[in-house]
């Protein structure tokens, strides 16, 4: 059974254990390590326990010397700041996580493979250098595991996005589109106004503002969907919830839709290729109802819009953590299934 590890006990590195043990997606390997040197054991199984966005854990887990165990299953613990020091090698790790934030340049996160002995990384943030991006449901059918050792999932919005674009293009064909993401605040943010010199909004409270930013994922995106280079652009408003987010997508088709055909393209498509990936509703519901979703992106029928025959307006809710943490257990286990 193939060994995984995760490093960086964030937002992103919990919710893809806590997924991985509720769902059983990690029954199918062993899982064996954490490292992050900020946690102690008891830090580590306080926060992975007592989640104020998710709820409580559902399972069992308590803290032991050097490590955490859930569910029976002991969870070592280590606190290494340089990747390159981690015992993967004689832990037999296989497939490493790298969620810390701080090596999403394929050139830091390599340490994983070539000092500590892992034989795959792979990075829960749009990376650079990296041997390919995957966006399951749209592309993973391109990985080689023989030639692609370090992964990036990209984001979450993009894992959002690109499922929406996908559905539209095979269907329609996308001439143009503009997305406007309405973002859920995270941990990079400020809880009070506080000095940010890269980014000037971003100084500003989180908790109390609407906050237009960046986002890479329109070129996230055309990195799974090369297609669409040049067809499509993205923006970004940071809002004050803590978690569920929204795309608005506004796009020029090829071919001809209506609000039927569009709505009918996208419950084929949750219902067929991307069933579990792609969800689809027609109930008129809000933000926080999607928190926990596991889905990518899940398409809100009720809000879908035309103008004309070829001018449409789509609107795909996703839980920005949780759906995301899905995947990145999911493919996680996929790479270690490859191996």
């Amino acid at each position: 059974m193939a060994k995984v590890a995760i490093n960086g006990f964030g937002r992103t590195g919990r919710n893809a254990l806590r997924v991985g043990f509720e769902c059983e997606i990690f029954d199918k390997v062993d899982f064996v390590a954490i490292n992050d040197p900020g946690f102690t054991p008891e830090m580590a199984a306080y926060l992975f326990q007592h989640d104020t966005t998710m709820g409580r854990f559902k399972g069992e887990i308590k803290a032991e010397s050097d490590g955490i165990v859930i569910n029976g299953k002991k969870v070592k613990l280590l606190t290494e700041k340089n990747p390159g020091d981690l015992p993967w090698r004689d832990m037999e790790v296989d497939v490493v996580i790298e969620a810390s934030g701080f090596f999403t340049d394929a050139n830091k996160a390599k340490a994983h493979i070539e000092q500590a002995g892992a034989k795959k990384v792979l990075i829960s943030a749009p990376a650079k250098n990296e041997d390919i991006t995957i966006n399951p449901g749209v592309n993973e059918h391109k990985y080689n595991s023989a030639n692609h050792n370090i992964v990036s999932l990209g984001s979450c919005t993009t894992n959002c996005f690109s499922t929406v674009c996908k559905v539209l293009n095979d269907e329609f064909g996308i001439a143009k589109g503009m997305m406007t993401t309405s973002h859920a605040y995270t941990n990079t943010q400020e809880l009070l106004d506080k000095p940010e010199l890269k980014h000037i909004r971003r100084s500003r409270a989180a908790a109390q503002n609407i906050i237009p930013t960046t986002t890479g994922a329109s070129k996230s995106t055309t990195a799974v969907l090369p297609e669409l280079e040049g067809k499509i652009d993205a923006v970004a408003l940071r809002v004050p919830v803590p978690d569920a987010s929204i795309i608005d997508f506004v796009v020029m088709t090829e071919k001809p839709v209506t609000v039927e055909s569009i709505n009918q393209a996208f419950k084929r498509a949750s219902e067929g290729e991307l069933k579990g990936i792609l969800g689809y509703t027609e109930e008129p519901l809000v933000s926080s109802d999607y928190i926990g979703s596991t889905y990518s992106s899940v398409v809100d029928a009720g809000l879908t819009r035309t103008l004309g025959d070829n001018m449409a307006q789509i609107f795909a809710w996703y839980d920005n953590e949780m759906g995301y943490s899905t995947r990145l257990a999911q493919f996680a286990v996929f790479i270690a299934e490859k191996l």
